[in-house]
């Protein structure tokens, strides 16, 4: 249910379905700006993502290293789609099931995407994600 302060929807207010496929949305979308991306970011938010073919290691990275990777994402990628399969939502938490497709020159790459999604103050808290891609093979 929506509170109101008056005729004002607040940030805090939002379901967080709604915020969690927002987010996804404006990471999805090419055309989004940094201004999108901050504007749906806790000022603390951390986002870990579990080791796979494109970050064997995984990563843990906080607002600057996700804003830096979701701008470099942009200048490699020649189109990209983010289908989201189920959001299951407990609370502050959504556990989302996706699928990733994007394009790096000529190479389509899909990855079928699990993840757990925080949301505090109507922004995106953590986001941990479990990536499972398809096989695929960057020209070297």
């Amino acid at each position: 249910m929506l509170r109101m302060s008056g005729s004002h929807v607040t940030p805090e207010d939002v379901p967080t379905e709604d915020v969690v496929r927002r987010y996804f949305a404006i990471v999805a979308d090419l055309a989004s700006t940094e201004a999108d991306l901050r504007g749906i970011l806790h000022p603390d938010a951390s986002f870990n993502e579990l080791p796979n073919p494109i970050a064997p290691g995984g990563n843990t990275r906080d607002v600057e290293e996700t804003v830096a990777g979701f701008l470099a994402g942009k200048q490699r990628l020649t189109t990209q789609s983010i289908t989201i399969d189920e959001v299951l939502v407990s609370g502050d938490r959504a556990g989302v099931r996706s699928r990733w497709q994007g394009t790096i020159g000529e190479t389509e790459i899909v990855a079928h995407m699990a993840g757990f999604v925080t949301v505090a103050d109507g922004l995106i808290l953590t986001h941990d994600t479990y990536d499972c891609y398809e096989p695929f093979s960057l020209p070297g």
